[in-house]
C-alpha cells in the first residue's frame, strides 16, 4: 500500500512539474479568417441590426436578426468599403458611408428596398458626415464642406425627398458638436490648442452665441435633455480628468452629473430619455455605466471576461440595449440585452473557429519609470513560450496621434506577432491620452525627445525581464507610431536592433503643411502642439524631422504605406525609403494602390503583415526564411 501511494505522489509532483505545452501557431492568413464587425443600429421594428463586417474581405453592410443571429449581406463591393449608418425611419431602406480608395472624402449613401443607390452628397470633393435624425423623423441632417472645402455647414433633407437645405453656414471655422431636439440650438466647438478649446451654444433664432467653457480646458458636447431645458457637456476643466456637466440653458446654472478618477469618454441619454449611458477610459479599458433617470440606479448586466465595451445602442423603444464587446484574445461580438429579462445575448462569432483562443495571450497593464522618474503605463503581451530558459524576441509598439492611447482590446497583427514569439509592449509614452490632461500635455512642441526615451526606456523594461533576449529588440508603429519609429532609428541609432514603419510621418515641415483642407478647424490647434512649419518653428521641425538625419540610420528597417494617404502622403515614405537605402541598410518597403491611412482589405493585411513577420524573422529574431 505504501508503495502504491509514493508511486501516485512522484506521479503528481511530476505532472505539476511538466512545462506547459507551446501554443499552435496560426498563419496570418488563420488570423485574418477572423470577421470584424462595426456599428450596430436597431431596425424600425427592433428586429435586426445593421452591421458593417468584413467577411467577404472587404467591410460590407449586413443585417442581424436579433431572434437567431443569422445574417444578410445588404451589399456587394468588392471594391470600396462600406460602412453601414442606420435604417431610415419608417423603412428599411439605409445610408451608409463610403469614400474612394481610403481618400476619406466620404459620402453619404441611400440603399433603396429596390437595391438602387443613390449619392446624397455628390460633390466631387466633397466630404460629409450624418449628424442624425430630427426629433419627428422627417429629416437628416449632416455635415458637409462643399461650400467651403475648409469648413463643415449643417445641412438637413426631408426624407424622400432628399434636396439638401442649408441650415447653419459656418463662415467661423466651428465644428458643430450637436443640435437639440427643437432645432432651436446649436453646440459648437472652437479649437484652441489641442488639449484646451472652447464651448458655446448658438440660438438659431436669435443668432446669440452663449459661451458654455467659462474656465480653460477640454470640452466636447453630450446632448439634450428631451425638453431642451438642459444642455450636457464633458469637461476637464479645474480638474485633471473629464467629468459630466448638466447646464441649464435658461439660467446658465451647473451642476457635476458624474465623475470619477478617469476620464468620461463619452455620454448620451437614450431615445425617450429613461436611460443614461456612461463610458468611462479605466486605465486603457472601457468601463461602461447605464443610470435608469428615474430611480437613480446603475443597470447592472453580465460581465464579459476580459470584456471591453466599444460601443454601445439603445433600441428606441428603451427595450434592447446591443453591446459591442472585445477582448484582448478575440475580435469585436455583437450582443443584445434585454433590459426587462436581464438575458444577454451573443450574435456573432468573430474569432476564427479554427483559432483556439487558449493559444492566445491577455493583456495586461504593467508600469515602468521613464528615464526621469514618471510612470509609464504600458499595455503588455507576453507570448507563452517566454520564459528565462528559452527568452524571447520583443518589440515596442508605438501608438498614433500625438495623443492617441494603446487599449486593452484586440489586433490580430498583435496576436499574429505573439503566437510566433515576440512579446510586445505597447508604451503609452507621455502625450497620450486616457490618463489625466497634465500626462496628455507633456509632450507638446517636445515630440520625438521626452516621449522617444518613455519608449526607449520601455525597452530598458524588457530588457530586465529574464523571459527577454535583451540583443533582440525592436521597435514599431504606425502614423504618429511610426514618427516615433523612424526617430528611434535616427536619433537613437544603436537602441533598437529593427524598426518597422507605418505610414509614420517622416518629415514634419511638409506634413504641416500639406494637412487636408478639411482639417482647417484644427489646424491651429495643430501647429500650438507640434509647431507652426510657417515661422521659425520650422527650424525645430526640420531637427526632429527624421528624413533629414536618415544618415544615422544603420540598422534594417520596413515601410509599409497606402498610396491615397491624406494624412501622411507616400512621398514621405518613398524618400525615407529611398534615402536608407543610401546607407546599405536593409529597407524593405511595401505599398497598396488600394488603400489610405490604414489598411482596410484583408488581401493587403495578410500580404503587409505577413511580410512584417518574415522582416522580423530575418533581421531581429535572426531565423533563416529563405
Amino acid at each position: 500500500m505504501k508503495t502504491k501511494i509514493i508511486l501516485i505522489l512522484t506521479l503528481t509532483l511530476a505532472a505539476c512539474t511538466q512545462v506547459k505545452q507551446a501554443p499552435k501557431q496560426y498563419s496570418i492568413e488563420d488570423f485574418y479568417k477572423n470577421i470584424r464587425f462595426t456599428g450596430g443600429s436597431f431596425s424600425p421594428d427592433d428586429t435586426t441590426l445593421l452591421v458593417s463586417s468584413d467577411e467577404s474581405g472587404i467591410f460590407n453592410a449586413y443585417e442581424i436578426n436579433i431572434a437567431d443571429g443569422s445574417t444578410k449581406k445588404i451589399t456587394s463591393s468588392d471594391t470600396e468599403s462600406i460602412f453601414a449608418i442606420d435604417f431610415v425611419p419608417g423603412t428599411n431602406q439605409i445610408i451608409y458611408s463610403a469614400d474612394k480608395g481610403g481618400n476619406e472624402i466620404n459620402h453619404i449613401y441611400l440603399l433603396k428596398e429596390d437595391g438602387s443607390v443613390v449619392d446624397l452628397t455628390p460633390g466631387e470633393k466633397e466630404k460629409a458626415q450624418f449628424a442624425g435624425w430630427s426629433d419627428d423623423k422627417k429629416y437628416m441632417f449632416y455635415l458637409s464642406n462643399k461650400r467651403d472645402p475648409r469648413f463643415f455647414d449643417l445641412y438637413k433633407m426631408e426624407i424622400g425627398e432628399w434636396k439638401p437645405e442649408m441650415i447653419y453656414q459656418n463662415d467661423e471655422g466651428y465644428d458643430i458638436a450637436g443640435i437639440s431636439h427643437n432645432e432651436n440650438y446649436l453646440s459648437l466647438t472652437k479649437a484652441i490648442t489641442t488639449s484646451e478649446n472652447k464651448l458655446y451654444l448658438y440660438n438659431r433664432k436669435t443668432g446669440k452665441m452663449t459661451e458654455i467653457s467659462n474656465k480653460p480646458g477640454s470640452y466636447s458636447s453630450s446632448g439634450f435633455s428631451k425638453d431642451d431645458k438642459y444642455f450636457f457637456y464633458i469637461t476637464n476643466a479645474g480638474k485633471e480628468f473629464a467629468y459630466l456637466v448638466k447646464y441649464e440653458i435658461t439660467t446658465g446654472k451647473r451642476s457635476v452629473l458624474f465623475e470619477t478618477n478617469w476620464d468620461v469618454m463619452y455620454s448620451y441619454l437614450s431615445e425617450k430619455g429613461k436611460y443614461r449611458v456612461i463610458a468611462i477610459n479605466e486605465d486603457g479599458k472601457n468601463k461602461l455605466i447605464i443610470v435608469d433617470n428615474k430611480t437613480g440606479k446603475t443597470i447592472d448586466f453580465p460581465e464579459i471576461p476580459d470584456g471591453n465595451v466599444v460601443a454601445v445602442r439603445i433600441s428606441d423603444d428603451e427595450q434592447m440595449m446591443r453591446l459591442t464587446i472585445g477582448t484582448s484574445k478575440t475580435p469585436n461580438n455583437i450582443y443584445v440585452y434585454h433590459l426587462k429579462d436581464k438575458a444577454l445575448k451573443k450574435l456573432t462569432h468573430s474569432l476564427n473557429k479554427d483559432i483556439n483562443p487558449d493559444d492566445l495571450v491577455s493583456a495586461e497593464v504593467v508600469r515602468f519609470k521613464s528615464f526621469d522618474g514618471l510612470e509609464i503605463p504600458a499595455i503588455f503581451y507576453k507570448p507563452e513560450v517566454a520564459s528565462k530558459d528559452n527568452p524571447v524576441p520583443a518589440l515596442v509598439w508605438v501608438h498614433g496621434g500625438p495623443g492617441g492611447q494603446s487599449r486593452i482590446g484586440y489586433f490580430a497583427l498583435i496576436q499574429y506577432l505573439v503566437n510566433h514569439g515576440y512579446a510586445i509592449l505597447a508604451v503609452n509614452n507621455r502625450g497620450s491620452s486616457g490618463y489625466g490632461k497634465t500626462f496628455y500635455k507633456m509632450d507638446d512642441r517636445n515630440h520625438g525627445d521626452k516621449d522617444l526615451k518613455d519608449c526607449i526606456w520601455g525597452k530598458k523594461w524588457l530588457q530586465s525581464q529574464d523571459y527577454i533576449n535583451q540583443e533582440k529588440i525592436g521597435i514599431i508603429g504606425g502614423s504618429y507610431g511610426g514618427f516615433m519609429v523612424m526617430a528611434a532609428m535616427a536619433f537613437a541609432p544603436d537602441e533598437f536592433k529593427v524598426g518597422v514603419d507605418l505610414f509614420g510621418v517622416t518629415n514634419w515641415l511638409r506634413t504641416l503643411k500639406s494637412i487636408p483642407p478639411y482639417w482647417e478647424s484644427f489646424r491651429q490647434a495643430l501647429y500650438q502642439e507640434i509647431g507652426d512649419p510657417f515661422t521659425a518653428d520650422s527650424v525645430r521641425l526640420y531637427q526632429i524631422s527624421p528624413l533629414f538625419h536618415a544618415g544615422n540610420i544603420k540598422n534594417p528597417i520596413m515601410v509599409l504605406q497606402g498610396a491615397n494617404d491624406p494624412r501622411v502622403l507616400k512621398v514621405e515614405s518613398d524618400e525615407i525609403v529611398e534615402a536608407v537605402r543610401k546607407n546599405n541598410v536593409p529597407v524593405e518597403y511595401v505599398v497598396f494602390s488600394d488603400e489610405g491611412h490604414g489598411f482596410r482589405k484583408k488581401e493587403n493585411e495578410i500580404e503587409g503583415y505577413g511580410k512584417i513577420l518574415l522582416f522580423l524573422d530575418k533581421y531581429l529574431k535572426g531565423e533563416n526564411t529563405e
